[in-house]
């Protein structure tokens, strides 16, 4: 397990494509109907929040001009800063720990934003196999020694069985049917720290396409999918939902 971590050029922190009106609409309808399991904030995260909504305005003045918005100065900048961009945005702020102090997470991956505001990093990722023993040391001492100068960003993928971005709460069990049911979904993540209250963002884009799709697009991504599936550990493969997967890929790709 690493944190497989590479430079960021804030010039790609946003990422924008056609799915833009799609996916901000889905976010408006999420804020109506639920926002509780959305957002969540403390009062530690708000000038962090503050902050980090003048940093996207500021990205998207420069790098993606043609966007036109309007804020609501009435609602808590994490929202309003969550309105602007596909992704999902965290704010932590560093106390006694880096704590999760303001949110806005409406693409969660089978997992309750609820439970982890307030919370550390440590207590983000517990349910991670083996998180504690070979990255919670490098996760806090990198999030220490982040700077404003230096972001990065990483990837992280599962299959699911559902295409729904929005998927909070569902039980993570193995896809099924065969490969013509199954999604493949990465997270693009990025890290940076803002400038002035020295808080750390993660922000998080989702992306899904049908591992059918992937398979006749590009020929090795069966066999590479099945090489990864093969090589987690089982207790990643418990918590990911992948038992069985491996054996069931096998038998489309023979």
């Amino acid at each position: 397990m690493t944190m497989g971590l590479r430079p960021l050029d804030l010039a790609n922190w946003l990422e924008v494509d056609h799915n833009r009106s799609t996916e901000l609409e889905l976010k408006q309808r999420l804020f109506t109907e639920k926002f509780e399991t959305v957002v969540a904030t403390n009062a530690e995260g708000d000038e962090a929040s503050a902050e980090l909504l003048a940093c996207i305005e500021e990205s998207l003045k420069e790098f993606h001009p043609e966007i036109s918005y309007t804020i609501d100065k009435a609602e808590h900048p994490i929202v309003s800063a969550s309105r602007l961009v596909q992704e999902d945005l965290c704010v932590l702020v560093k106390s006694d720990d880096w704590r999760l102090q303001a949110a806005s997470v409406c693409f969660p991956s089978r997992w309750d934003l609820s439970t982890k505001i307030g919370t550390t990093l440590d207590a983000i990722h517990s349910p991670v196999p083996d998180y504690d023993a070979e990255l919670g040391s490098p996760t806090n001492a990198f999030f220490d020694r982040l700077k404003p100068d230096r972001s990065f960003w990483r990837l992280n993928w599962t299959l699911l069985d559902n295409p729904t971005l929005h998927q909070p709460l569902s039980v993570r069990r193995s896809p099924s049917g065969d490969l013509d049911d199954w999604y493949f979904r990465v997270e693009r993540q990025t890290l940076r720290q803002l400038p002035k209250t020295n808080a750390n963002v993660f922000t998080i884009r989702n992306y899904v396409a049908s591992a059918k799709t992937l398979r006749e697009l590009d020929p090795e991504f069966g066999p590479n999918l099945l090489a990864a599936l093969d090589s987690a550990p089982e207790s990643m493969q418990r918590y990911k939902g992948w038992l069985g997967v491996a054996d069931k890929l096998r038998s489309e790709l023979s």
